[in-house]
């Protein structure tokens, strides 16, 4: 068997090096930035998340997330809220990412950081000295590399997305004790919740067409937020970045299709990009990438695994897309919060149907 080449270093790429380090395949990761960073996520670290990096031997105790056991949606002065059928945690990608990176350099992976893979050509990975040949594991996330771009047909594609850190004041600290809070707005969401180290992530999507209305700038998109009643308390807190990062023209709801002339194992966002209303990327990222190195290290190949893998999400992704298309027209969001406040079980309900199904979970960390 070649040697596993992972491309990207982010739940995918760093869960499948590590599993593939334990199974003895002697992985090499090319991961493109030189130190930890933020990245465009709500870092709601589910139980399923849990349970995957606890099969891999990590423990995500040490980096001091923040315990989060209720859901909380609003639209305007509606609100619906339930506790979760699990205990989740909040904790940033800039801890977890490289915190896992390291945990697979220690189990026995290479990892080569500020490596940029400029695109896949004759099964190799380009950089900028020369071609690296494997088996290629593409996990770049929600970033497309030069030629494997996905095809949106179908997917929610016309928005942008932004994230900001920010201080937590005590009203602040005791609204989202322990709660994931979602917002519903015209033209997009917002979800907000605690992270380690005593902060608040605020991360949102909302529809091209509607940000330009506003203005266009993110100075007048937060003062549309603040107006709304979920988000009004973040109008006393102090913004912990110079500016929000952002990204758009992500494929929401996208699902690769195996093919079988197409080699490349394909994880995380390159493989499903489930909408952030309910649903779960970091533990369907970290189910690809243990998935994949399974499965590659048993002899299947590339369209084997992407057909597993597209079985095992795709329900939820499609659940949760359709959820984001109801939450963008205000009669939707309305009868949405109307329907999950007269039964609140069923919040609890949808949380966990949008999660990776526990025998996928099982089935995936059984094998130690």
């Amino acid at each position: 068997m070649t040697r596993p080449v992972i491309i990207g270093g982010g739940l995918a790429g760093g869960a499948a090096a590590a599993r593939l380090a334990v199974l003895g395949q002697r992985p090499l990761l090319l991961e493109r930035e030189a130190a930890a960073h933020d990245k465009i996520c709500g870092e709601f670290l589910s139980v399923e998340a849990a349970a995957h990096l606890a099969a891999l031997g990590f423990d995500i105790g040490r980096l001091g997330g923040a315990p989060i056991a209720n859901v909380r949606l609003h639209a305007g002065r509606r609100s619906a809220s339930a506790g979760l059928p699990f205990v989740a945690t909040g904790l940033s990608r800039r801890s977890l990412d490289w915190a896992l990176l390291d945990h697979a350099e220690t189990l026995g992976a290479e990892v080569r950081r500020d490596t940029v893979v400029r695109q896949i050509s004759d099964g190799a990975a380009i950089i900028a000295d020369g071609a690296i040949s494997g088996t290629l594991l593409l996990a770049t996330g929600k970033h497309e590399l030069r030629g494997q771009g996905r095809d949106p047909a179908g997917t929610i594609s016309n928005l942008i997305g932004f994230k900001q850190f920010f201080r937590a004041t005590p009203a602040l600290r005791a609204t989202l004790a322990g709660t994931v809070a979602i917002t519903a707005f015209d033209g997009g969401y917002a979800g907000l919740q605690c992270v380690e180290g005593g902060r608040l992530n605020l991360c949102l999507l909302v529809e091209r067409d509607r940000f330009r209305a506003l203005g266009g700038t993110w100075p007048a998109l937060f003062a549309a937020l603040v107006r709304e009643p979920g988000l009004a308390l973040l109008g006393d807190a102090e913004a912990l970045l110079a500016k929000p990062l952002t990204i758009s023209a992500v494929p929401y709801g996208y699902l690769a299709q195996p093919r079988g002339d197409d080699p490349v194992y394909r994880l995380g966002d390159q493989a499903a990009v489930i909408p952030s209303f309910c649903g779960d990327g970091m533990a369907m990222a970290l189910h690809g990438g243990r998935l994949a190195a399974d499965m590659l290290a048993a002899g299947a190949s590339a369209p084997v695994f992407q057909a597993r893998l597209r079985g095992d999400v795709s329900a939820q992704v499609r659940l949760a897309t359709r959820l984001q298309r109801v939450s963008t027209s205000t009669l939707g969001r309305f009868a949405l919060i109307a329907g999950l406040g007269a039964a609140p079980a069923a919040l609890a309900a949808l949380a966990k149907w949008t999660r990776v199904a526990p025998e996928a979970v099982a089935r995936a960390v059984a094998v130690a």
